[in-house]
């Protein structure tokens, strides 16, 4: 195992990665090798970029829907969402909030899940 690690380790110094090298065979001429991959990237990336915006969007909206609650501090709350999933991290001042918090996000148009790890604060 040791010598294993001495010759990866050497394989890197060099610049060789040896868990992730490839061969690429060159291209003749004019012509451009390409990694299958890259023909949709500009597609991969336009639509990484609109999934990107439409979860910052419903980050949004469930962080409203949270600051008009009735009785949500949400000044120390962070919400995520990624495909309609949200995440509720952070702490709020005592327990009933929690739940609070948890039912104003399920109320969120496109929220199809709530993972809720607030916590309460410690005084």
């Amino acid at each position: 195992m040791y010598h294993r690690v001495c010759i990866a380790t050497f394989l890197v110094c060099l610049g060789i990665n040896p868990a992730f090298s490839q061969h690429v065979p060159e291209a003749s001429g004019s012509e451009v090798a390409q990694h299958p991959a890259d023909a949709s990237d500009s597609s991969n990336v336009a639509s990484g970029k609109a999934t990107n915006a439409a979860n910052r969007a419903l980050g949004r909206k469930v962080r409203q829907a949270l600051a008009k609650s009735q009785g949500v501090n949400v000044s120390n709350v962070v919400v995520r969402a990624r495909g309609g999933a949200v995440t509720l991290t952070g702490s709020v001042p005592d327990s009933t909030q929690i739940d609070k918090a948890n039912e104003a996000a399920k109320g969120v148009a496109g929220v199809k899940s709530v993972e809720n790890k607030l916590t309460i604060m410690q005084q």
